[in-house]
C-alpha cells in the first residue's frame, strides 16, 4: 500500500510540475552595422556541418549527433540565415556523422565537393551539460515534489572556419550562449510560452544569422 502511495505521489508530481526555459544573450555577437556586398561576383560555397554533444562528467569525449538527434528543422533555420550572404551562387551542405567512418562513398563525396568549391565553411555546433548538476537537480526535484525550483543549464557554442580554394584558413568565428530549464510546480502556468524547443531554435538561428552577417559585412566570400 505504501509503495502504491509513493508511486501515486511521483506520478502526480510529474503531472502538476511545470518547466520553463530561458536563454542568455549571444556572447561574441557582431555589434556593427551590416554591409551588403552589392555587385560582388557569385561564388560556390560548400558548408560542412557538425553537431556535437557532451555530458560533462559522463562522456569522455564530445560525440557527434546522429541524424535523428540533430535539432529539429535545422535545414529551415540554415536557409533562413543564408539570406544574410548576398553573393552565393551555388552551395552545397554536408552534415558529418560518426557513421561516416564506415562509409567511404560519403567521405569521397565530401572531398569532391571541397575540391569543386571556391570556399569551404566548416561549422561545428556544440551543446553540453553537467551530469552532476542534472543528477543533483533531479534528486532535489523528486524529494521536494518539485516545490523547490531547480535549474538545469545547458551550454551552446558554434565555431565557423572559412577556407579558400587552396585550403587556407581565412577567418574563424565563434559564438556562445546558455539555456536554463527551470522545473517547479507553479511554472506549469507559463510553460507553454517558454518551451525549451523554441529557445534552442532561437539560439541556433541567432548563431547562424550573426555569423553570416559578419561574413557578409567583412567581404570574406568576395573573390
Amino acid at each position: 500500500m505504501r509503495l502504491i502511495s509513493l508511486l501515486l505521489i511521483i506520478l502526480m508530481t510529474g503531472i502538476v510540475s511545470g518547466c520553463a526555459s530561458f536563454s542568455s544573450d549571444i556572447a561574441g555577437r557582431f555589434n556593427q552595422p551590416g554591409e551588403m556586398n552589392t555587385g560582388a561576383e557569385d561564388v560556390n560555397v560548400f558548408f560542412i556541418i557538425r553537431h556535437v554533444r557532451q555530458v560533462i562528467g559522463f562522456d569522455a569525449i564530445p560525440k557527434l549527433d546522429s541524424e535523428r538527434q540533430i535539432i529539429r528543422d535545422f535545414d529551415d533555420l540554415f536557409l533562413d540565415a543564408l539570406t544574410e550572404v548576398s553573393n552565393i551562387g551555388q552551395y552545397a551542405t554536408f552534415t558529418e556523422f560518426s557513421s561516416d567512418v564506415s562509409k567511404p562513398e560519403r567521405r569521397a563525396k565530401r572531398d569532391k565537393l571541397i575540391e569543386e568549391s571556391d570556399y569551404v565553411v566548416r561549422i561545428e555546433f556544440n551543446r553540453s551539460r553537467s551530469f552532476i548538476r542534472y543528477f543533483a537537480g533531479s534528486v532535489v526535484s523528486t524529494l521536494s515534489l518539485t516545490l523547490v525550483p531547480m535549474s538545469y543549464p545547458k551550454s551552446f557554442s558554434v565555431k565557423a572556419d572559412v577556407y579558400n580554394s587552396n585550403g587556407e584558413l581565412i577567418k574563424s568565428y565563434s559564438r556562445n550562449a546558455s539555456l536554463s530549464r527551470w522545473i517547479q510546480t507553479f511554472l506549469i502556468f507559463i510553460q507553454p510560452f517558454h518551451t525549451e524547443a523554441i529557445k534552442k531554435e532561437k539560439i541556433y538561428l541567432d548563431f547562424l544569422h550573426d555569423i553570416f552577417r559578419q561574413i557578409e559585412s567583412e567581404k570574406i566570400l568576395v573573390n
